[in-house]
């Protein structure tokens, strides 16, 4: 299958943005991109002015009282061309209006996927969403937004700004609540569903797992019974299916290190994983899946570099010769094994240490899995360090029992905090020496938000 792939935006003339809003622009101007961010606004893009709480309808990770309507004049500065706005602005702008922007932004995305000729992909799961993304847009040389961007906001302005013209696309949805894939998989509108997994990340606003897997299984809700839903084994569902089983699509012999061994309806193949470890290699083994089952050539999923682990989930920096291996993109109680397992598995010169940080939003899961995270790393021999980091990390070190296994920790226990402060990069880098391994993995505000990673790289 041969592919011609422009790395162009998705342009959108003023006249197609008034088929859509209300509103008028000068004839032959063309928006070549759209952000809901004034200080990222680029010449010729389009502003949405989205207001810092969306009401009752979404829910975002935090609330403002912010409003887009205040930088409509900032972006115009910028090099805006257009702005999309509930509430006219006394602006020299192109404006087109709308009764609720969250509402337009909705709109424009459905308008640009309307547009996408296909294959489009969509993944979600409880960890890897971004990986996989990442993964297969590599593989397929297909497009595929950066970063996370995978909720109310992010769905539609991925859709907005793709390429018009691709081999493929490929999209993650992810979720915080019950009912929030349904409606961005049905903007989605995918050719090929992959659910990677499903843990215990969020597990706090869902009345069961169950509930939880019913939420995720929702990437499949506008494919029919026997369309292209490519699913992990483990969870037992219709579909082609990925993983250990035996009788899987996709299955794993086995994964040492970068290398993995597997039976992809029955041909043997060997592929390296991008980052190593059995998490990355189960999240490969779905694109492969994937990538056969849309008839595109495998070869280059078979041989993509490390280099293309996103930021924040597995990658690595070297500083004076110490490792630094990035995990602090978010945690859940799997993918914190997943990542433990990986990373003590990798030979090190000097010593292994870990820099671990609460896992939130596990609801009455909190105190029992933050325990038996410690107690199983307590009689491991590979791991010499840890630091510890959230109030529910020091709350299951204190609660650890029996004395013995406390005792055995305590021996590996740098430090504890309860949360970061500005000293703690410094305070830690003087620990480790050439030669030494670091993973540093927590929830999304433990490390990531706080950009921990870098304030140690700076220090080392």
């Amino acid at each position: 299958m041969e592919h011609q792939v422009s790395q162009q935006p998705l342009s959108w003339t003023m006249a197609d943005l008034s088929e859509l809003f209300a509103g008028g622009a000068r004839s032959g101007q063309h928006v070549t991109g759209v952000t809901v961010d004034s200080r990222l606004v680029k010449a010729g893009d389009l502003f949405v002015a989205l207001a810092g709480d969306p009401g009752e309808r979404f829910h975002p990770s935090a609330r403002s009282t912010a409003d887009g309507h205040d930088y409509v004049a900032d972006a115009l500065a910028r090099g805006a061309s257009a702005a999309l706005v509930c509430k006219p602005q006394d602006v020299a702008i192109a404006q087109f209006t709308t009764p609720d922007t969250y509402t337009g932004l909705w709109q424009l995305g459905a308008a640009a996927r309307a547009r996408l000729p296909g294959p489009v992909i969509a993944v979600t799961g409880s960890s890897g969403k971004t990986t996989a993304k990442t993964f297969l847009s590599a593989a397929l040389e297909g497009y595929a937004p950066p970063g996370s961007f995978n909720n109310h906001i992010g769905v539609p302005l991925s859709l907005a700004n793709a390429w018009q013209q691709a081999p493929a696309w490929v999209f993650e949805i992810g979720t915080s609540y019950p009912g929030e894939i349904q409606p961005l998989t049905e903007m989605v509108q995918p050719d090929l569903s992959i659910l990677l997994n499903v843990h215990s990340a969020h597990i706090e606003n869902f009345a069961s797992r169950d509930a939880l897997i019913k939420e995720k299984a929702a990437i499949f809700s506008t494919l029919p019974s026997s369309g292209l839903r490519v699913v992990h084994d483990a969870l037992d569902m219709s579909g082609y299916r990925f993983g250990h089983a035996f009788d899987s699509d996709a299955r794993i012999i086995s994964i040492h290190g970068d290398s993995m061994s597997l039976s992809l309806f029955g041909e043997s193949l060997t592929a390296r994983v991008p980052g190593g470890g059995a998490h990355r290699g189960l999240t490969l083994s779905a694109c492969l899946l994937a990538a056969k089952l849309l008839d595109f050539d495998i070869a280059p999923a078979l041989h993509l570099d490390s280099a293309i682990v996103p930021r924040g989930r597995g990658d690595v920096h070297v500083r004076s010769g110490i490792e630094v291996v990035d995990d602090s993109y978010n945690a859940n109680p799997s993918s914190m094994k997943a990542a433990l397992s990986a990373f003590l598995a990798e030979p090190v010169q000097g010593k292994r240490y870990a820099c671990l940080g609460d896992m939130r939003e596990l609801g009455g899961q909190s105190a029992s899995a933050h325990r038996e995270l410690l107690e199983s790393v307590a009689d491991d021999p590979a791991l010499h360090g840890i630091v510890l980091v959230g109030q529910a990390m020091q709350q299951a070190w204190s609660e650890i029992e029996p004395r013995e296994t406390k005792d055995k920790l305590s021996e590996k226990v740098l430090a504890i905090y309860d949360a970061l402060t500005p000293h703690t990069a410094t305070e830690l880098a003087g620990r480790f020496a050439a030669g030494d391994r670091i993973l540093v993995k927590g929830s999304n505000r433990v490390f990531w938000a706080e950009d921990f990673v870098e304030q140690l790289l700076a220090q080392l």
